[in-house]
């Protein structure tokens, strides 16, 4: 839109099926987004219009709620998930604290498909091998690139904590400061964008698929979670003496109750199986443990004033909308119905059954199917197109024929 119809107030309008398309660019049946599939109306969010740093002409995004001409939220929308779970909490007096952790690969440009990623050439005239991992002086090869990314943070008021060199050649990791899930939501959606874009001005590519390379770390975006009494701001995780309260153990009772039925919001492509099930600190489980990585519902070390619940299930491949309104929606439910935890585990485990979550988008898929606790927190609607929506990509995968069949398979009797 031009500058000056977005200052007029001229209303932008969208179909409403856009918000069902497939990442291969296709629609499911027009039943499940209204068979007139009618226009939804982009309402910009007043604090997220921005002036994009790294384009060289003027220009500027705007992040947008979907509403129906009505002017009510629409069921499609995960910004609008989002925003209806933090008034669900809003109405027990409560405001949840969320803050993400994003990790992204690095590589030079993969024209060809068929061959693996490779990390860039760095400003000493070579490639990451691989042994960089948390070191000071990692990512010397692609300061100008990182300088640009800090300063397009800072001119979009992208604040952030800390940002090191992971266990994966050539990947690195941002931690956002926590706030309201509605702003970490929109800041991480801004900043994958923002790689990207300054990735393409330095001749690079930044990849934020959950499993880019074999042998090698996937990339997560752990979410941190605690509940704040609205006025105090008391963290109600804690009590007066520091201890966990009934709430926090209802907590994490609603996420282990989620977890299994939401492994296909929290992982939504086939790719991000590939993170889960060869795990690298990515456990595939609603295990919950003080200070354990391999659970998925991690109590990281704090003071009883920062006592938070770790997602550690989503990938950097979800949608930060969908995967912090599951993730809350969850929590909620178990404070709401006062669910009680398993027993915490520690040291090497492992899982029991009851714990153990789906391996393959197909079965996440079929328990989302299943899920009537999907259905209530989110809507008919929306579960049943987003299962229609992901349905169409696993079934492109499974229309081709990867390298590895043609390579093991072919010479077999």
């Amino acid at each position: 839109m031009t500058a000056e119809g977005f200052l007029e107030g001229r209303r932008l309008q969208l179909a409403r099926g856009v918000l069902l398309q497939c990442i291969m660019g296709g629609y499911p049946a027009a039943r499940f987004y209204g068979s007139d599939d009618g226009d939804l109306a982009l309402v910009a969010e007043p604090t997220q219009i921005h002036r994009l740093p790294w384009s060289d002409d003027p220009r500027a995004l705007a992040i947008c709620d979907a509403d129906e001409l009505t002017g009510e939220s629409s069921n499609l929308s995960t910004r609008g998930q989002l925003k209806k779970v933090i008034a669900r909490y809003a109405a027990r007096g409560l405001a949840p604290v969320v803050a993400t952790e994003l990790e992204f690969f690095v590589f030079a440009p993969n024209t060809d498909p068929i061959q693996p990623f490779r990390p860039p050439v760095g400003l000493d005239g070579r490639r990451e091998d691989g042994h960089s991992a948390f070191s000071i002086s990692s990512n010397n090869g692609l300061r100008p690139f990182f300088n640009e990314v800090y300063e397009c943070m800072a001119a979009l008021g992208l604040p952030r904590d800390t940002f090191m060199h992971e266990m994966g050649v050539s990947q690195f990791e941002i931690n956002l400061l926590h706030g309201d899930p509605l702003l970490l939501a929109d800041q991480t959606f801004l900043f994958k964008h923002l790689l990207k874009e300054v990735a393409l001005k330095h001749g690079l590519s930044v990849v934020c698929m959950a499993k880019p390379l074999a042998h090698t770390p996937g990339s997560s975006m752990h979410i941190h979670q605690s509940i704040v009494e609205v006025g105090s701001g008391k963290n109600v995780f804690s009590d007066a003496n520091g201890e966990p309260t009934a709430m926090f153990r209802h907590f994490i009772g609603g996420q282990q109750a989620g977890m299994a039925d939401f492994t296909a919001l929290f992982a939504p492509n086939v790719n991000s199986y590939q993170r889960l099930c060869h795990p690298y600190a990515s456990p595939n489980n609603a295990c919950w443990s003080h200070d354990n990585r391999a659970a998925g519902l991690r109590i990281p070390a704090s003071s009883p004033v920062a006592r938070r619940v770790e997602n550690r299930l989503p990938g950097a491949d979800a949608n930060p909308y969908l995967a912090i309104a599951a993730s809350l929606a969850a929590g909620l439910h178990g404070i709401e119905h006062e669910l009680e935890p398993s027993e915490a585990i520690q040291g090497e485990f492992e899982v029991p059954d009851n714990l153990s979550l789906p391996c393959t988008l197909h079965a996440a898929l079929e328990r989302l199917k299943r899920s009537q606790l999907a259905r209530e927190l989110f809507g008919q609607e929306f579960i049943e197109g987003y299962i229609a929506s992901k349905t169409m990509e696993l079934t492109s995968f499974f229309d081709e024929i990867t390298p590895w069949e043609r390579r093991v398979l072919a010479a077999q009797a």
